[in-house]
């Protein structure tokens, strides 16, 4: 997840919870309300790409140290 266009995984978080926000406050027009949950949808997918590419990460150093201390 290093792509320039992808936003971090704070800045995709933070946009959400405003797109959220918005929704819920409501004021705004059908269109409006399909555009941001749309959007939504798209972050989430976002934050949820960046949690799983952590977590792989975090397995393979995990399996790493119980390799270690395997051999020990």
């Amino acid at each position: 997840m290093t792509d320039d266009a992808t936003p971090s995984y704070e800045a995709a978080r933070e946009e959400l919870l405003d797109v959220v926000r918005r929704l819920e406050t409501g004021g705004t027009t059908l269109e409006e309300s399909l555009a941001l949950w749309e959007r939504g949808e798209q972050l989430a997918t976002i934050c949820q790409e960046w949690l799983d590419g952590a977590r792989q990460r975090l397995d393979a150093v995990l399996a790493q140290h119980n390799d270690q201390q395997d051999e020990d």
